[in-house]
């Protein structure tokens, strides 16, 4: 499948793009890239998506996609959506369900694809001058229906493989700045160039004069399409169309330390345009040198002596704009600050843990902001980072300082670029990317902003104070505390929610599992949440039902099944307490690991079932203590290798089953009579009994839903036990309570007679009776 799939990618490629020429002077050059076939999941939270992610290098002019979905199964499954979601720079927030997110949570929604499959299926998306980078791709089935389906079980199964491939320019010419450059474009054949944007850039503008064709007429008129920039679905190019003799397109705020793309095509139909095109960047603002001296005292900077012995333990690094900072006191540091256009603070980047950031002004904690140039810091995020939800929390520092109502410090966090001019009617975005804007006074002292799955690029925050008077009268400087980190999840998930690591090869993310009815993608949602009351039932139900075991375990003894009964008491005290700890809300009690009591609640359910069935088959007991054992380690082992599969519990049933029947034929064949003989052994005890187990695995294979698990499974506690109080087959005549034979007297011997190493015991089989 896999082959094919490639074999079809690579036809559709070749037929497309070796069809024409090259465009112009410019090289292209394919490649693919192919992900291996993944089950699909129906969608109950963000791990039930399955996630691949892609490179596309620099100067890719086409990405093309080739989705495919298959059937795992030949069995007719119906017609099923597949929801396909595609983002540049990090993995897609998705919310198919439509549920809430928490109140300072902000995302955007991506690119989603529907795909119809009945057995198999598959599309393509074309994307003309993508942004490079990494790009994510998701995938899921339509929303979990809350059945439970048993691992091992037949089920419809789908398999979706993505495959990319790519055109891109091995030789696009650069275009310097200031610097004419004499380009053609053709419709088919567009002019492509590129040029560098360097830090600190304020203004960006590509300029197209000169125009002339080769067929002499309509000589200065430029029917050009001038396009500035990349595609990333989210945000397009800027784009110019040109009529006239010269025209130009303009970028406020460039991405910063970055290759802008540069397209111009003819719009006129087999018309080849010659022209000169510019470009010109300028440089509003930049902060003062740090100069080139390493300080090796660097941790003076925080005032505290211990900082330098916190932070050695750590994978940290200081973060400077232009250098190494270098600074003999904290102010002078001040001074130089204050004598620039922009007050950039360097910041301290420390890795405290998997998809966890810390970014820390090195000055401190606290900030100063003034409302006569804004203040900037630096947050880079790298692309193994932009799996977790970073996180920006603003407080006005008012001991020192008291605002106006009038006045409030405005704060603008953007990726790529930053917004260096902040007021009132300007917005927190640049031409090419949006960003996020906050703003806090003396009634709002606090501002959070969260942000799942932020992109892999340099984040700017910049800070100022805004006065609605034309001066701030005597506040004119003020002190906030910028608390900007990564976390794993959006607030924790909450009190019912658990956050988890998901992992797609190499790549690192996470997401909210929710517990208890609750919802979304913090599990703030509380639409469908559970009640207490009802929280304590499903406890309640779940555990008290593993009391049904006692009668079981009372008539074990009494048929002098002891070995058996230690079975049962074991399984009834692990289900009981595994099922307290595994509750999705707060009624949850854990008496030890949850790993520790699952593995335990599943060895015993299984074990009892093969011990009451071996005692059934009336086997000696040299052969059935053997069997016991050797059973036991086999099936601790399977539930070492798998707890959760159907098997795993069908099987040891079936091999007890394939004993017994063997056993029972046996002894029909020898006694040339049924076996068991008496027919109220079959009709009151044994007929029933099967008939309990049938119900119960019917019930636990089949009807187990997330909405009546308490109920169903319950109800599955409680045949099991039933049907072991009626297949237990009853006491031998000379056995007692404990299981010692009768063969032996209290006035001469304290301990029983023996007869080699067994006891002894009448050799006569003993036939069922109605107990």
């Amino acid at each position: 499948m896999k082959v094919w799939f490639l074999c079809s990618l690579l036809f559709v490629a070749l037929t497309d793009w070796t069809s024409g020429d090259d465009d112009g002077q410019v090289t292209f050059v394919s490649e693919l890239s192919s992900k291996p076939a993944q089950k699909l999941s129906k969608y109950g939270w963000y791990g039930n998506a399955r996630l691949q992610r892609f490179h596309i290098p620099e100067e890719t002019a086409i990405a093309r996609w080739l989705f495919s979905v298959t059937k795992g199964h030949s069995f007719h499954c119906g017609r099923h959506n597949v929801t396909i979601y595609i983002r540049w720079g990090a993995p897609p927030v998705i919310n198919p369900t439509g549920q809430e997110f928490p109140n300072t949570t902000l995302w955007t929604p991506c690119l989603s694809l529907t795909l119809p499959v009945i057995s198999e299926n598959s599309t393509t998306f074309n994307l003309s001058d993508p942004a490079a980078g990494d790009w994510y791709v998701a995938a899921h089935l339509p929303e979990d229906d809350g059945r439970i389906e048993q691992k091992g079980f037949p089920s419809c199964s789908y398999f979706f493989q993505p495959q990319l491939s790519v055109r891109r320019a091995v030789d696009t010419p650069v275009l310097q700045n200031g610097t004419f450059l004499t380009q053609t474009a053709a419709p088919d054949k567009p002019a492509r160039l590129k040029l560098y944007v360097p830090e600190f850039a304020s203004s960006l503008s590509v300029s197209v004069a000169g125009c002339s064709s080769e067929e002499g007429t309509e000589m200065g008129n430029c029917f050009l399409v001038l396009r500035l920039g990349s595609a990333s679905l989210q945000q397009g190019p800027v784009t110019m169309n040109c009529s006239g003799f010269s025209c130009s397109a303009a970028l406020s705020n460039p991405p910063w330390d970055t290759w802008i793309r540069v397209v111009i095509e003819s719009t006129r139909a087999n018309r080849t345009v010659t022209f000169s095109v510019v470009s010109n960047y300028t440089v509003g603002c930049k902060p003062k040198s740090v100069g080139l001296k390493a300080d090796d005292e660097i941790f003076k900077l925080h005032g505290n002596s211990s900082y330098s012995n916190s932070s050695s333990s750590s994978n940290s690094s200081v973060l400077a704009d232009t250098g190494v900072f270098s600074n003999k006191s904290l102010s002078w540091m001040s001074w130089l600050l204050g004598s620039a256009c922009v007050w950039s603070i360097p910041v301290l980047y420390e890795e405290v843990d998997v998809l966890s950031l810390r970014f820390t002004p090195v000055g401190g904690a606290n900030v100063s902001v003034t409302n006569t140039h804004p203040t900037l810091l630096t947050y880079p995020l790298h692309a193994h980072a932009s799996g977790g939800t970073l996180n920006l929390q603003l407080t006005l520092n008012s001991t020192n300082m008291t605002l106006g109502n009038s006045s409030s410090v405005v704060a603008c966090l953007s990726p790529w670029a930053p917004v260096l001019e902040l007021n009132h009617s300007q917005s927190c975005r640049t031409d090419l990317f949006g960003g996020y804007g906050v703003a806090v006074n003396a009634s709002v002292p606090k501002a959070v902003v969260s942000l799942p799955f932020p992109q892999s690029a340099t984040w700017y925050l910049t800070l100022q104070l805004i006065c609605n008077s034309s001066n701030c009268g005597n506040t004119s400087v003020v002190s906030v505390t910028p608390e900007v980190f990564l976390s794993a999840c959006v607030e924790d998930c909450g009190l019912y929610g658990e956050c988890r690591l998901l992992r797609s090869y190499s790549y690192l993310y996470a997401g909210c599992v929710c517990k208890a009815g609750w919802s979304g993608w913090g599990c703030t949602d509380d639409s469908t949440a559970q009640s207490y009351s009802h929280q304590l039932l499903a406890t309640l139900l779940l555990t008290l039902s593993n009391l049904a075991f006692l009668p079981a375990i009372v008539v074990a003894v009494k048929h002098g099944y002891i070995t058996e009964a230690s079975v049962y008491l074991f399984s009834m005290f692990f289900s009981t307490f595994y099922h307290a700890c595994d509750q999705p809300g707060i009624a949850v009690m854990c008496i030890m690991d949850y790993n520790t009591l699952q593995y335990c609640d599943f060895l015993g359910s299984i074990c009892s079932f093969w011990v009451t069935i071996l005692c059934m088959a009336r086997i000696r007991n040299t052969f059935k203590y053997t069997l016991f054992m050797l059973g036991t380690l086999l099936i601790a082992m399977s539930m070492q290798l798998d707890r959760t599969g159907l098997w795993n519990l069908l099987g040891p049933i079936l091999c007890a089953i394939l004993i017994m029947v063997i056993a029972w034929v046996r002894k029909g064949v020898h006694r040339r009579h049924c076996y068991p003989p008496s027919w109220r052994r079959w009709v009151f005890y044994l007929i029933p009994g099967v008939l309990c187990a049938l119900i119960g695995l019917c019930l636990y294979t089949f009807a187990e839903t997330e909405d009546n698990y308490y109920y169903t499974h319950s109800l599955w506690h409680i045949l099991v036990a039933s049907c072991v109080v009626l297949l237990l087959p009853p006491k031998k005549k000379n056995r007692d309570m404990f299981g010692w034979s009768r063969g032996w007297s209290l006035n001469w011997s304290w301990r029983p007679r023996v007869c080699g190493y067994t006891l002894c015991e009448g050799s006569k089989d003993e036939l069922y009776t109605v107990t």
